[in-house]
């Protein structure tokens, strides 16, 4: 069983993982283009991709790779023949149970140990290769403006001996507008080795640049400075164009690079910090501004607790309770910002450690996940009897796609603070587990899903009272 199981398996968990990759290539194709990034770069990008697709990719090849071997054998009346023979359902799947059980307790193990390090390598690299500049490439007529302080303009160019003609560059850098041209007849340009200079020789030319203006608005005078070249080279300073690596820690406090034990601890610490906020908050409302100690005066100091508000305010004049409202109207306005600043920070600060939840519960249920579809898969293959990439494949996707989509939204109502974290991850769980249970027991008994034959007798049955009833209803 397991020798029959593993060929299938294999290769659907690779097909799953190369889909996923073609995904993730085609959402970030126009950041990977025209940035000249290497190809071990690139390489090293998408096997740290298709380790981070391994929690996707791995239930769907337990569930694929089961209703494919069940359905070949119930196909070829293996199963049948087991049957007959005194063999259980049960006893055929138990060697496969065993090794799903190994498979599952893997995922654990690799959830929390290898994918916090895959997606700190993964989500580092990406930040990298995304935040990496454009090569340099110069359209004729268009003025390029990709290096920082420069705008260069060629009329036309030769793509056999490289040279550009009619080259303009506007030097920007020091910030006074269109100050300083240089133009030229032709020219070439080229990059430093380690791409960290522009260089750049220009033959037979002129160069223009405005001096400093003169303060004194009464002098008309503009002085500038003009010269003429037969070559000459400029060298600009490039940055962001060559590819470095960012330092990994600082990305290592983001939730999704840490392990379970990790996790309760940054959880604990999140905790500990907005119970301090909490108390914070409740010191600036309630005894800065409800319980503020005003200094009295003459008016103040004797007066009653019992006063109202109006017979206070009538003892001073109209100036000062004017002063008075004003100042009331100006704290009011004031706590209510400061009341919805701290209601945003509360938000912000619970859906962080909702998140923290959210990815300690994704390490068990990983496990639990591989072993719920493969109760779905294998009895689900036993019943329907269908093998190859046909059926199997249909029937397995739908189930996915029903996995996924309950998956997402748990995961959502989760995120949005509606249920608690562990409700939303375990909840495509909690849903597909009596499924599987009850295509387990049905396959065990050699029962259909649905009785078409009992549900057409039901119903045959229902309209025929319902007619007989009418029939025998007396007339008014």
């Amino acid at each position: 069983m397991i020798k029959s199981y593993i060929g299938p398996f294999i290769f659907t968990f690779f097909i799953a993982i190369f889909v996923l990759l073609m995904q993730f290539i085609w959402k970030y194709i126009d950041e990977f283009v025209g940035k000249g990034i290497a190809w071990n770069v690139m390489a090293e990008l998408f096997s740290y991709a298709s380790v981070n697709f391994i929690p996707m990719a791995l239930p769907l090849a337990i569930l694929l790779s089961s209703i494919m071997t069940f359905g070949n054998m119930g196909e070829y009346s293996e199963l049948t023949a087991l049957k007959s023979s005194g063999i259980s359902l049960y006893r055929i799947m138990y060697p496969l149970i065993v090794f799903i059980i190994f498979i599952s307790i893997g995922a654990f193990l690799f959830s929390n140990y290898v994918l916090p390090v895959a997606n700190l390598k993964f989500y580092s690299l990406l930040f990298d290769v995304r935040n990496q500049r454009p090569e340099i490439i110069i359209k004729p007529g268009i003025f390029y403006n990709g290096i920082d302080d420069y705008s260069i303009r060629i009329n036309r160019k030769d793509k056999d001996t490289k040279m550009l003609y009619d080259v303009m560059i506007y030097d920007h850098t020091h910030f006074r507008g269109n100050t300083s041209v240089i133009i030229a007849d032709s020219g070439k340009m080229a990059l430093s080795p380690h791409k960290d200079f522009l260089m750049i020789e220009l033959y037979h030319g002129k160069k223009y640049e405005e001096l400093i203006e003169n303060q004194q608005q009464w002098i008309k005078s503009f002085p500038h400075q003009y010269e003429t070249f037969d070559e000459q080279k400029v060298k600009i300073a490039l940055s962001g164009f060559t590819f470095s690596r960012t330092d990994e820690n600082l990305f290592k406090e983001n939730y999704r690079m840490l392990n379970i034990s990790q996790l309760r601890h940054t959880e604990d610490s999140l905790w500990n910090r907005y119970a301090e906020f909490k108390q914070n908050y409740k010191n600036a409302v309630v005894k800065n501004s409800f319980f503020r100690a005003e200094h009295k005066d003459s008016v103040t100091e004797n007066l009653s607790d019992t006063l109202t508000f109006g017979s206070i305010l009538n003892r001073y004049n109209k100036t000062e309770q004017q002063w008075i409202v004003e100042m009331a109207l100006s704290q009011a306005r004031s706590q209510q910002s400061f009341i919805q600043t701290s209601k945003d920070e509360n938000e912000t600060r619970l859906n962080w450690i909702v998140r923290h939840q959210i990815e300690l519960q994704q390490k068990f249920t990983l496990s639990f996940a591989c072993l719920v579809l493969f109760f779905i898969g294998a009895p689900l293959g036993a019943i329907i009897r269908k093998g190859g990439l046909g059926m199997p494949v249909v029937v397995s996707v739908l189930f996915f796609i029903l996995y996924y989509i309950i998956s997402l939204a748990g995961e959502k109502f989760a995120k949005e603070m509606i249920i608690p974290a562990w409700q939303g991850i375990w909840l495509s769980s909690a849903i597909l587990f009596p499924i599987g249970i009850l295509l387990t027991y049905k396959a065990m008994t050699d029962s259909h899903i649905v009785s078409l034959e009992s549900f057409v007798n039901k119903a045959y049955h229902l309209f025929s009272k319902l007619s007989k009833n009418e029939n025998t209803t007396p007339s008014q």
